[in-house]
Formats: structure tokens, sequence, C-alpha cells
């Protein structure tokens, strides 16, 4: 239980900063990654979305093996400070690699295992921090997830300008010292979690496991910027990390029994239907925005856009909008028990995802004669899909929280980081089905590729919102089950 001398409004603040910097820092890298690819590295587009695919592959895949680096290693608040450390370090040899390849992938690897080690462990951390107040935890996360696209936009926005003027360079620095102050601030401030830990953090450091995980690290960064030179062998290793961490999972559920295993299942069946969402939002820094370089008017309400990147920013702007006002509703109707179940809720999240396509693939029709769209299409789209990322991946570490016992929680939120990195890899091949020949520069030419595959994109998601929505009764009695339940069916079973 949570101690009674925490300030929870404290600690969830000093956890809102953390998170806020960290994201800064990947999301910049993300917004322009694939283009500095192609720009910098001379790939071209089909290529450097399966290099993206691969590296976001990587820096999810990684986040079981941090959850159980802090459940069962060194605890949960020093990997937290320790995965800082390794993402501050990757931004900054990320500016000083410029173009060439090698360093790029040395500091990438650096990023990935950097974000892994800590990416599952502040999840964890206000988990715990709500322990034993289930009725405001959806609340807790979505503005916690407000954190993450506060962090987002900002970065978004001032990297691919910054980029543009004075050179990536820069852009990454900043990445860089943005974690000097997360880590800075965490450390000056841990004290407004002190007792709010795993069990391995409750422990005295152990340093001669510090020193081991320090040379995984290592060993590990290197390792992933060859994969990235060596991409069937990445692919290889995320289905292998894949198939022993849902494996894990699956061994976990038949040794569980009662209620416990029936919320477990559900937690499988949703997290299986998120594959489907980060499939849909890998296309974001991908495939929609290479649409919006190349067929969409770059500027809106009278102001010229340059950096056509800077369109990404459209989804933490809706996101920071609409977080607050979810996360009051979620309360609101929390408390009264008259709020949507966890189901209905990735369901109609999916809903908004697949009219986000069909939106921007139905776009095509109204294109000037040039083959150019408006920005306010994709000001749409991106409204509809914020808000159903806000739906499913807003709440999906709320959903691990409810459904998984406690002593699995850091392993499971890396299972939930997990479907990204599937997503991921899916995603890239996803985006390979919009690109065309480097030397097709003409919208008009580019306009019916994109809205083909956007549109067919948009129907299979609606197709597969359909069989959400009618699993939806089945998972609610699943999560809602109760051990009681279950002695008294036993009976009427053996009667039988």
């Amino acid at each position: 239980m949570v101690p009674h001398t925490i300030n929870r409004k404290k600690a969830f603040n000093m956890l809102f900063f953390l998170e806020f910097w960290e994201r800064f820092g990947y999301y910049g890298l993300q917004a322009v990654l694939a283009s500095f690819f192609v720009k910098s590295l001379g790939m071209e587009d089909a290529e450097s979305f399966i290099v993206f695919g691969a590296f976001s592959a990587m820096v999810y895949g990684y986040v079981s093996i941090g959850g159980y680096i802090g459940d069962k290693v060194l605890g949960t608040q020093r990997t937290i400070t320790l995965g800082a450390i390794v993402l501050m370090i990757g931004y900054a040899l990320m500016a000083m690699a410029g173009a060439d390849k090698f360093m790029v992938f040395v500091a990438l690897g650096a990023i990935a295992c950097g974000n892994g080690i800590f990416k599952a462990n502040p999840s964890s951390l206000l988990s715990k921090l709500y322990e034993g107040d289930e009725a405001h935890l959806d609340s807790a996360f979505t503005m916690y997830y407000m954190a993450v696209n506060i962090g987002s936009f900002i970065s978004m926005l001032l990297v691919p300008i910054i980029g543009g003027r004075f050179g990536l360079s820069l852009g990454f620095m900043i990445c860089a010292m943005g974690l000097v102050l997360a880590v800075g601030s965490f450390v000056s401030f841990r004290y407004l979690v002190r007792g709010i830990d795993s069990q391995a953090g409750l422990q005295p450091l152990n340093k001669g496991k510090l020193l081991v995980t320090i040379a995984g690290v290592v060993a590990m960064t290197l390792f992933s910027a060859w994969m990235l030179e060596h991409l069937t062998v990445a692919h290889v290793l995320l289905t292998i990390i894949g198939v022993f961490v849902f494996g894990v999972f699956f061994k976990m559920i038949f040794q569980s029994h009662g209620a416990e295993r029936s919320k477990m299942i559900a937690a499988m069946i949703l997290i299986v239907q998120a594959i489907v969402f980060f499939t849909l939002y890998q296309q974001m820094p991908t495939s929609l925005n290479f649409f919006a370089i190349k067929n969409v008017e770059h500027s809106i309400l009278g102001i010229t856009i340059s950096d056509a990147e800077v369109f990404q920013t459209l989804n933490p702007f809706w996101i920071m909008l609409a977080s607050p006002i979810l996360a009051w509703m979620y309360a609101h109707f929390g408390d009264k028990g008259t709020d949507l179940s966890m189901p209905a809720k990735f369901a109609l999240g999916m809903l908004l995802c697949a009219g986000s396509f069909l939106l921007v693939g139905f776009s095509a029709n109204f294109a000037n004669e040039a083959g150019i769209v408006s920005a306010w299409w994709l000001v749409g789209s991106y409204f509809l899909s914020a808000i159903g990322e806000l739906l499913i991946s807003g709440l999906g570490l709320s959903m691990i929280s409810k459904l998984v016992p406690q002593r699995l929680l850091g392993f499971l939120m890396g299972a939930w980081f997990l479907t990204s990195a599937i997503s991921a890899v899916l995603g890239g091949w996803v985006a390979t089905l919009t690109t065309v020949s480097k030397d097709i520069v003409d919208p008009l030419q580019t306009l019916p590729v994109y809205s083909h595959v956007f549109t067919e994109i948009g129907l299979v998601t609606l197709g597969i919102t359909v069989l959400m929505a009618v699993t939806v009764p089945m998972l609610n009695r699943m999560i809602n089950k109760t051990d009681e339940e279950e002695e008294e069916a036993e009976p009427a079973e053996s009667l039988n």
C-alpha cells in the first residue's frame, strides 16, 4: 500500500516532469528520423520505413527487459535513473554522428536500450502510487499520458524547425540536455516516492548487479547497431523475444486460477487488439508524414509551414486538449459507476482510428489541379486518431494495472510495450505500400497511391472494430468475474 506520508499530487507532478523530458527526446527524434534517413543517409523511402520500423521495434521490444530489471534486479527507481542516463548519451551521440551511418546506428542502439530500460518503470511507479484508488486510476494515467504528448508536441515542433535552420545536430543535443534535466529532477525529488518501489528497489543496492547491468547495456547497444545493418537478424530476434514474453504470459495465465485467470485472459485479448492500433500509429512518422510532405498544402490559417514534419504535432496537440476533458469524464463517471468499460473504450477508439484513415483517403476527391489537398483534412484525421489513441494507448497501462497482479506488473507492462515493437515492424511494412520511386515527385502521381492505401487501411480497421464490438460483453464478464462466482460455478459443474 502507498505510505500515508506520500503527497500523491507532488509525486505525480515529479513523474509528469520526468516523462515530459523523456518523451521530448524520443518524439523529437521520431519526427525527423525517417526523412533524416532519406536526406542524410541516402536511403530510398521504402528502406527508410523498414529501418525506422526496426528501430521502433527495438525501442519497444526492449521494454520487457527494463521491466524485469526494475522488478527483480535494481528496483524501479534505480532503473529509471539508469535508463535516462543511457538515453542522454544516445542523443548526444546522435548529435555528433552527422552523416556517419555507423555512428548513427550506434546512437540509435543506445537510444533503443535506454528507452527499453526506462519506459515501463515510471508507469509501474505511477500504478503503485495509485494502488487502492482504482476509481481515479484511469484519470491519473490519462493526465500522465498528457505529459507524453506535451513533450512530444513541443519537440515535434522545435526539432524539425531547428533542424531545418541550424542543422539536426543542435536539435538532437537539445534532446540530450532535456534528459539532463530529467535525471537531475528525479534524483533531487525521489524523496517524494520514498518507500514506493519494487521489492528489489527496497533492498540496498547490489553493486555487482549494477555493473553487470551496465556491461549488458553496452553490449546490447553495439549489438543493436549491428542489427540495424542486418535487419533480418533484428526481425528474428524480435520474434524470439515476442515468443518468449508471450510464452511466459501464457504460462502465468495457466498457473493462475479463478477470477485472476479470467482477468489475465481479458488483458491478453486487449493486448492483441492494441497491436492493430499501434500498427496504425506507426503510419504517423512514416506514410502520413511523407503524405504531408508530398500532397498536403504547406500552410494553415494563412501561416506557411516550411517543414512539413511539423504536421505531426497535430497528434499531441489534440491529445493535450482532450486529455483533461477525458480525465474529468473518467473520474466523474467512474465515481458514479457509469463509465464505459475498458473493452468498450478500446472498440470506440478503434472506430475513430478507422475514421481517421478513411478521411485522409477521401480527401483525394477534393485535391486541387496540382494534386494537393487542404491541410484541414489532416487536421480532422489527426483529431480522430488522437481521441482513438487516448482510448487505447492512453489507457493501456491502466488496463494492465487493473487486470494483472501487482507481483507481475513490471513484466507485463513490458509485454504491453512489446505490442508496439511487433506493430513497428508491421507498420513499417504497411508504410512501404505507399512508396514510389525517388524519381516520381509529381503530386498527381503520388496522390492516388496514398488515397488507395489509406482507404484500404480504414476499411480493414473498420472490420476489426466490428469484431471488437461483438466481444465487448464477453470481455466485460471476464473482467468483472469474482472468485465467489467461480466457487459457485464449481458445484454446479460437478452436478452435471
